[in-house]
């Protein structure tokens, strides 16, 4: 099959995207019409904003997020069956990473499509270099529980397995999340394990700091809702 699913990178943020987005990806995808997007919004938006002001009604969007069913997903890749060249758009960030995306890919595969990706930010990628932890052996561990006992029992499971591997632990939250999962790290987590926390990555209001739970638990933080990774070292 000739066609091609594109894997486009949004930004984390509401900053221009030519600020964080290679320009030769916009070229790329300029002759696409067909847009699978998590929110078609958002996406129209940022379509507009890297070239297609004036084409955005002429576009066709295929929603696939956490609400799509594999028979809908299924259907969306009917489209690249058809022989359409169609883009993929998270988003914040690289889609199909912690994204509902990745079911479109794995479609896309199965039907020997050619599939794209593109590069941009990868929050989790950005915090891990920055974070001075160990980046030759890591672990995403995504979304941890909600409930507060099964949060702290996971936390620990990640601090014991970053402990026995020398493994670095990355996990993501969303925003009015965050301060309630920190809060648990510091909580439960030995007094040396170091703790980096990595908020607003590539925003004007970036906030990358590692430091032992020990000395979190003198200084904080205050995310104020800001997307935020959290990292782990034993």
């Amino acid at each position: 099959m000739n066609c091609r699913l594109y894997l486009v990178p949004a930004p984390l943020g509401d900053n221009p995207p030519e600020e964080v987005i290679p320009p030769y990806v916009f070229g790329q995808i300029a002759h696409v019409t067909h847009f699978a997007v998590e929110d078609v919004r958002t996406a129209r938006r940022y379509l507009s904003r890297i070239g297609f002001r004036g084409k955005i009604d002429s576009l066709s969007f295929y929603e696939v997020n956490e609400h799509s069913t594999q028979q809908d997903i299924e259907a969306v890749a009917g489209v690249l069956a058809d022989g359409n060249d169609m883009a993929l758009i998270s988003e914040a960030g690289l889609p199909a990473v912690a994204d509902p995306g990745a079911a479109l890919v794995a479609l896309a595969h199965k039907a020997e499509v050619e599939v794209v990706p593109l590069s941009g930010p990868s929050s989790l990628m950005m915090a891990l270099m920055s974070s001075g932890m160990n980046g030759q052996c890591f672990a995403f561990a995504g979304y941890i529980p909600v409930k507060p006992d099964a949060r702290r029992k996971r936390l620990k499971e990640l601090e014991a397995r970053s402990r026995k591997f020398s493994e670095t632990e990355i996990i993501i939250e969303t925003p009015y999340r965050g301060d309630a999962l920190f809060q648990d790290i510091l909580a439960v987590c030995d007094p040396a394990t170091r703790v980096c926390v990595a908020a607003g990555i590539t925003l004007p209001d970036q906030e990358i700091r590692t430091r032992t739970v020990s000395q979190w638990r003198k200084t904080g933080i205050g995310l104020a809702k800001r997307p935020a990774v959290f990292l782990i070292y034993a």
